[in-house]
């Protein structure tokens, strides 16, 4: 089963060739799961030629805002837009949640209350995981369909579903410790508060739940298996 990563932004320079770029640490998440990987670097101009080169696709996170002016973002959405007509599976980590929320009718803002870094737990009603967050901008509105299923007191629509094909999550199941430590040090100092960069870095040898919703994406994207 072939999937194909949208990549909407890249990991720091400093950092890329020790723990790849952001399409890569999806591969690294998902192996294991059968899938064959194609990855299409959107951000900077690179798309597929049509949604059927893939039987299911995923939309990383990125440095930008759903809501900026780049020239990538409105055929990005026009490409959601598409997989959802063809009900493909499709799944948005960070960016990849806000910019599905934002092309199917839903609301992306900068988080007036700032930002959520490092470990977090997150409520999924009957469990609660801890993921990597690591974020300012926050879907504020849901698109129409959408069934929220994780939350904090921080982040409402921390992710949702909308019908079996389609699920999203703010948090990065993506990101390791490693990662986030990568980014405090190269993203987060001038960005971030301090005091929240060094509460984060306390948290870094928490254990987390990436894996365990490494499955449940997979399980969302074999639903387009033939």
């Amino acid at each position: 089963m072939k999937i194909g990563i949208l990549q909407a932004g890249h990991s720091p320079d400093e950092m890329r060739d020790g723990v790849g770029d952001y399409g890569e640490l999806f591969t690294k998440l998902l192996d294991g799961h059968g899938f064959e990987f194609k990855i299409f670097s959107v951000v900077d101009g690179e798309f597929p030629s049509g949604i059927d080169v893939a039987d299911g696709w995923l939309i990383t996170g990125s440095k930008f805002g759903a809501y900026e002016d780049h020239d990538w973002i409105p055929p990005l959405e026009d490409l959601i837009r598409d997989i959802r007509t063809a009900d493909l599976p499709l799944v948005g980590v960070c960016f990849g949640h806000q910019i599905i929320a934002q092309a199917l009718g839903g609301k992306v803002e900068k988080f007036s209350g700032g930002w959520s870094v490092g470990n977090t737990e997150y409520d999924f009603g009957t469990e609660t995981l801890a993921l990597n967050a690591w974020h300012q901008d926050q879907v504020t509105s849901l698109p129409t369909g959408a069934e929220v299923i994780a939350s904090t007191d921080f982040c409402e629509n921390a992710a949702f579903v909308i019908g079996e094909k389609i699920l999203t999550i703010q948090p990065h199941p993506e990101f390791t410790s490693e990662f986030i430590s990568g980014l405090i040090e190269h993203r987060g100092r001038g960005n971030v508060p301090d005091t929240q960069l060094d509460r984060a870095s306390e948290t870094l040898s928490s254990p987390n739940d990436n894996i365990k919703f490494a499955a449940r994406m997979a399980e969302t994207l074999k639903t387009g298996a033939k």
